[in-house]
């Protein structure tokens, strides 16, 4: 099985992890494609962390740091940060650009869960 690290609830992905974590995911998978220097990312973060517990089971929350994975982050246009995008069966299926509260969050993201 494959080992992912985690921060949190939340599951780190990498250029190198991130087809067998995110596109072969067996249910939805929300990316949170971040920098360190952006405060906007730092912002959403805890929500995202607290968003990933309440959805446990039904949809995987992964956060991939763009600077440090800049193939994953090109292969799929991200221009701003933070982008979030929902994945479900291996296509993208939802996004959110920008910082947005926690109840914007938990309502985008709930259309999307499995189960």
């Amino acid at each position: 099985m494959l080992e992912t690290a985690r921060t949190g609830s939340l599951t780190v992905v990498t250029d190198d992890t991130f087809a067998s974590v995110v596109l072969a995911a067996d249910r939805p998978v929300v990316v949170d494609f971040w920098a360190e220097w952006c405060p906007p990312c730092t912002a959403i973060s805890r929500s995202l962390a607290e968003l990933a517990e309440e959805f446990a089971g039904r949809m995987i929350v992964a956060t991939l740091d763009t600077d440090e994975n800049p193939e994953t982050t090109r292969a799929h246009g991200v221009m701003s940060l933070p982008t979030l995008l929902v994945f479900h069966r291996g296509e993208v299926v939802g996004s959110i650009v920008g910082a947005r509260p926690k109840h914007h969050l938990r309502q985008s993201l709930s259309r999307h869960l499995a189960g």
